[in-house]
């Protein structure tokens, strides 16, 4: 309690949409969060060149039991789900598709 201001109020806190996880303690995946950043710093934050580090340090959280294993589509990985499919996927410029 702060003496002569005003109270202060409750915070109320919502957990992640995923649910919580444990942090890296013993920095098991600590090298390649490392050479992620390092090249998000080099390429000036383009995330599509680090992509490949990003989805190695996700599957280094996983197998370590630091998150739990999830479908790269539900992690955002929706090229590598898809590649699979023979059948090519409809495209913006598609006259066929509709917005």
């Amino acid at each position: 309690m702060s003496f002569g201001g005003p109270p202060q109020s409750l915070v109320r806190t919502t957990p992640p949409d995923r649910g919580s996880f444990p942090l890296d303690h013993e920095g098991e995946c600590k090298d390649v969060m490392a050479r992620y950043l390092n090249c998000l710093r080099t390429t000036n934050g383009s995330n599509k060149r680090c992509r490949s580090i990003s989805k190695e340090y996700l599957e280094c959280r996983m197998q370590r039991r630091l998150m739990d294993r999830d479908e790269w589509q539900n992690l955002g990985f929706h090229d590598e789900a898809t590649n699979t499919s023979t059948e090519p996927t409809a495209s913006k410029t598609d006259p066929k598709r509709k917005t």
